[in-house]
C-alpha cells in the first residue's frame, strides 16, 4: 500500500537567527525515508514530508524537542526574523514569540510572510514582505503591502508607527481580518493593498 505524506514547514521557532540542534535533526530524520529530500526555504523553515499514519506522533515528539511545525498551503508563515544582534529584551524578542503565536498557521485567501526586524537596520526584510514590524527604541512600526520578487518589488507601506505591543498585535489582526473578508479568489496579500489602498485599509482598521 502506498504511503500517504502530509507536507509540514518546521523550524526551532523565533529566536536569534534560524538554528537547530543535533537532538531536533535526530527526531527529523526519525520520520523521514532515506531518500526524501527535505526543502529549506527563504522562511527559515524546513518543508518535510511525514507520513500521515506518523503525523500526530511526530508532532507529539517535535513538542518534546522544541521543533515548531506549521501547515503548508494559504497560511500565515511564521515570522521570518533577523540575526538579533543583541539581548532578547533589547532587540524585542519576546513580541516577536508573541507575535508569530497569535497568527502563524492563520488560514488567508494566499500564502501570507510576516517579517520582523530589532532595530532599523532591518536584516529581517521587514519592508519587502507582505507584513512587516520593525522595532525602534521602545515601540513598534507596521509595513504592508511589500514585495520582494519581480521586476515590480518594492516596499511596504507604513500603516502605523509608535506602536506598543499590544497596538501592534490588535492592528496585525485587523489586518488579517480584512483580507479575508475583502480579498477577491487567490489574491496575494500585495495587491489587495493595492487595490483597496493604503488610506482606505487605515480607515477601515479605525486609524486616524
Amino acid at each position: 500500500m502506498t504511503k500517504k505524506y502530509i507536507p509540514m514547514a518546521v523550524n526551532g521557532g523565533i529566536g536569534f537567527g534560524a538554528k537547530l540542534k543535533p537532538k531536533q535533526l535526530a527526531v527529523l530524520g526519525k520520520y523521514l525515508d532515506e531518500d526524501t529530500e527535505i526543502e529549506f526555504t527563504t522562511l527559515q523553515q524546513l518543508i518535510v514530508q511525514i507520513p500521515e499514519a506518523e503525523l500526530e506522533e511526530a508532532q507529539r515528539t517535535f513538542d518534546e524537542v522544541g521543533l515548531h511545525y506549521y501547515k503548508v498551503g494559504k497560511y500565515v508563515k511564521n515570522l521570518r526574523t533577523c540575526n538579533f544582534c543583541k539581548g532578547e529584551e533589547e532587540e524585542g524578542m519576546p513580541v516577536a514569540k508573541e507575535l508569530n503565536r497569535r497568527i502563524a498557521g492563520q488560514e488567508v485567501p494566499f500564502t501570507l510572510k510576516p517579517a520582523y526586524t530589532g532595530c532599523p537596520i532591518g536584516c529581517g526584510e521587514p519592508l519587502i514582505n507582505d507584513i512587516g514590524v520593525m522595532k525602534d527604541k521602545d515601540t513598534f512600526e507596521l509595513y504592508i503591502g511589500g514585495k520582494s520578487k519581480g521586476s515590480d518589488a518594492r516596499t511596504g507601506k507604513l500603516v502605523k508607527s509608535n506602536l506598543h505591543p499590544e497596538e501592534l498585535y490588535e492592528l496585525v489582526e485587523r489586518i488579517l481580518d480584512l483580507y479575508r473578508e475583502n480579498s477577491k479568489k487567490r489574491e496575494n496579500f500585495y495587491r489587495f493593498v493595492d487595490r483597496l489602498g493604503i488610506e482606505n485599509i487605515k480607515q477601515e482598521i479605525h486609524i486616524d
